[in-house]
């Protein structure tokens, strides 16, 4: 296990988790002057100072779904969250929003057209875990994934490390994924190519459970070793193994694209995105600008008592940041 100080802790944001509970939310009720919807903005707005003034932390990625429709998956599986709506214009706004609200409260955002929240935020853990120009090669920083989304908890590379679910305040390393679902980290995206995903619409294999799933990962390990010992799962001491190695084999194709689209992205090579080479330096939160702030809230429209009541809640935070 890594040992790292608290000035070394990374936080990587999986932003739709939050802005969609406040879009969703029966308890969040904010809108402009002209009464449009704003709850995700407010909400998300809310969630960030909040977060910002329960952990006070030194290093921030906010990673945005910009790739709803249009990321490299979709071009791979037409059928790959098929169950998802899209947004609506009002919605669309305030997704845009979202996105510059960080800037405004000194945070790194990050956003794709083509990969999904999930990938930066690989992207950026593998970064930093390779920081050499901040002489913390070998995974100093402890790297907090905030979201609740299980898929991520592939990305939890150092015992250290941990999938944090925000607003039940859940933590879970990778000990914790390992009792929950039977099977390592790493080992989860072999889990969902055998299991599917019914959230994100990822078929995996016909018959195949997360029960099987597990026993098949435990005795073999990957889903690579699965195929090269197809005999051998037929001989397990389970019921039905001879009818679950004619499937597996029958169904490869769909098991080793479902793994695919369950993977998260750890390295892009595209210059032009620009977390692809994002280090621990580009993470590093600043001071709230409060007068950004403000002109923030008067250009999407506000109410005066929200207005007032955010801004105040950020001049807290930017006074206990000084002192």
């Amino acid at each position: 296990m890594s040992v790292a100080s608290e000035s070394d802790s990374v936080y990587l944001i999986d932003a739709s988790i939050y802005i969609f509970q406040a879009h969703f939310s029966p308890y969040i009720e904010c809108t402009d002057r002209d009464g449009n919807p704003l709850n995700a903005v407010y909400g998300f707005c809310q969630f960030l100072l909040q977060f910002l003034r329960r952990t006070q932390p030194p290093y921030v990625g906010v990673a945005h779904d910009q790739s709803l429709f249009s990321g490299f998956r979709h071009q791979l599986c037409p059928h790959y969250k098929s169950n998802r709506e899209q947004p609506d214009a009002n919605l669309e706004m305030q997704l845009k929003a979202c996105f510059e609200l960080c800037e405004v409260l000194g945070l790194s955002g990050y956003r794709s057209t083509t990969y999904e929240a999930d990938d930066i935020i690989g992207t950026l853990a593998a970064n930093i875990r390779t920081d050499e120009s901040t002489g913390k090669a070998g995974c100093c920083a402890q790297i907090y994934i905030v979201s609740r989304d299980k898929d991520l908890a592939q990305l939890l590379g150092d015992s250290a490390d941990c999938l944090w679910e925000f607003s039940k305040n859940r933590r879970r390393y990778e000990a914790d994924i390992k009792s929950e679902f039977g099977v390592r980290p790493d080992q989860l995206c072999d889990y969902l190519g055998l299991a599917g995903d019914a959230v994100d619409c990822i078929s995996g294999v016909p018959g195949i459970g997360p029960v099987k799933a597990k026993e098949l990962l435990c005795r073999f390990g990957d889903l690579d070793s699965i195929y090269n010992n197809l005999q051998a799962v037929g001989e397990m001491p389970l019921r039905g193994a001879k009818s679950l190695a004619q499937s597996l084999a029958q169904h490869q194709d769909q098991a080793e694209l479902s793994r695919t689209l369950a993977t998260i992205i750890c390295e892009v090579d595209d210059t032009s995105e620009d977390f692809a080479n994002a280090g621990l330096d580009d993470l590093q939160r600043t001071d709230i600008d409060l007068d950004e702030l403000r002109s923030f809230l008067l250009t999407y429209r506000f109410q005066s008592q929200q207005s007032e009541q955010l801004v105040k809640q950020a001049q807290r935070l930017t006074e206990r940041r000084r002192n």
